[in-house]
């Protein structure tokens, strides 16, 4: 699974339609692969913010590049590559850590 996967599962809930599409029961929308591409899209990427942060996580930037949510931070080359960094960071760590609480929130 990749990194945008992990976050259209994981962060967003949306759920693996077939190979090539997630489905969204919150909007009861199909989404394409190329129609979510975070890393190269502010605007997609801005999803994952508004996610996160209703689920109690505080974003903030440094710089044009940098972001952080809480206490995890992440790099990218853009905003949006940054933010998609940052956000699977949380997963990877949650994924180790204590999963119950994070995972019971967010899925």
């Amino acid at each position: 699974m990749n990194k945008t996967d992990s976050i259209a599962r994981r962060i967003l809930g949306w759920k693996l339609n077939r190979w090539d599409r997630w489905f969204d029961y919150e909007k009861g929308v199909f989404i394409h692969d190329s129609e979510f591409q975070p890393e190269q899209n502010l605007e997609h990427a801005m999803l994952i913010v508004k996610r996160l942060e209703e689920f109690g996580f505080t974003f903030s930037t440094a710089g044009e590049s940098e972001v952080s949510f809480n206490n995890i931070r992440a790099k990218g080359e853009t905003l949006a590559q940054a933010i998609t960094n940052a956000a699977y960071s949380i997963i990877e760590q949650h994924s180790v850590s204590n999963t119950t609480r994070i995972w019971s929130t967010l899925c």
